[in-house]
């Protein structure tokens, strides 16, 4: 096992000089940084976690904060925690993954206990119970969500109101004036969260703007609720001819449904979805989407952990911006 005294022999330092580099204690030029940096990769140094910690008063943890709901879509949720976790690795960090619906109790467990140096939050309601403590408790931490108010916070996210505006801007380009929004379950709506209340701020704005009419549905998902739902959409505006989902779990009962009922996608109804790259690809009609940039959420979520941890943040709200994709499930509204 290389030692540090092994590493500062063959940087040309003191040893005292690698550990200020690796505890950041001390301010270190950036050629000694570099070279001391270049010798821990070449001779494949791993400083022993439980002094470092000690030294550094750091655990060189994240705690992710992903609450598991039954009304969520887990694989979005898996896939930017992924993506934190394998950049936080780029970084020297491990992520403490925490999965309940603890709310305000779990940011009070991690930042009394010293568990993780700082905080990663999914799942962001507008009016969000853990932002007090996350404020006051004065520990980096980066939401991946946006809250009502975003003062004194730090918070990456694809532009849900533009999501939504965009959709809707796509399917009145093309003719269709009764748009049909299917949302995510209720639960979703009633948590106040961040990404449909925003999209749906989106869709609304843009059909006043365009004259368009929109109805939203909330909806659990699965071919039972799908059909209730859609019977209920044609039954109050038979006129309907373009739809968005913001529901992956209703994008294939939806699809299924129009054709039972005899409705050609998209020569009688257009499709558009808010949804992931492969849901939208593997759907019966390859469906035009908005795609959700999970990876990248995930990834730019940890580079402002890390540079809120090397002192260097600033609280910002970084908004991506939404890409749609014209596929089969779109096309001119019929005459």
């Amino acid at each position: 096992m290389v030692t540090l005294a092994e590493v500062a022999k063959h940087a040309g330092v003191s040893a005292s000089t690698v550990s200020y580099v690796l505890s950041g204690k001390r301010s270190i030029s950036s050629g000694t940084r570099e070279r001391v940096e270049r010798s821990i990769a070449e001779l494949g140094y791993h400083p022993n976690a439980g002094a470092r910690a000690l030294a550094s008063s750091r655990s060189n943890i994240i705690a992710l904060m992903m609450p598991l709901r039954t009304d969520m879509y887990v694989p979005v949720m898996t896939e930017i925690a992924v993506a934190v976790t394998t950049t936080a690795r780029t970084h020297g960090y491990d992520v403490l993954l925490l999965t309940g619906e603890e709310g305000p109790a779990a940011v009070r467990r991690v930042t009394g206990s010293g568990l993780a140096d700082a905080m990663i939050l999914m799942d962001v309601e507008l009016d969000d119970e853990r932002l007090p403590l996350l404020r006051g408790s004065g520990q980096p931490a980066v939401l991946i969500g946006l809250p009502s108010d975003t003062t004194g916070l730090t918070c990456v996210d694809l532009d849900f109101t533009a999501t939504g505006a965009l959709c809707v801007a796509h399917l009145a380009g093309l003719g269709h004036r009764d748009i049909a929004v299917i949302g995510e379950a209720p639960a979703v709506y009633e948590r106040h969260t961040g990404f449909a209340e925003r999209t749906l701020d989106g869709l609304r704005a843009k059909a006043r703007e365009l004259g368009v009419r929109l109805l939203h549905r909330p909806c659990e998902g699965g071919y039972g609720a799908m059909a209730s739902t859609l019977a209920r959409i044609f039954d109050e505006r038979p006129a309907t001819t373009g739809f968005v989902v913001q529901n992956e779990s209703a994008v294939e009962p939806l699809l299924g449904l129009l054709r039972q009922q005899g409705r050609a996608v998209p020569e009688d109804v257009s499709v558009v979805a808010i949804c992931p790259d492969q849901v939208a690809l593997q759907a019966s009609v390859r469906l035009t989407s908005v795609s959700i940039p999970a990876q990248e959420m995930g990834r730019q979520a940890v580079e402002l952990t890390v540079t809120a941890l090397e002192g260097r943040g600033r609280d910002c709200v970084e908004l991506l911006a939404p890409e749609l994709t014209v596929r089969a499930s779109t096309g001119p509204a019929p005459v």
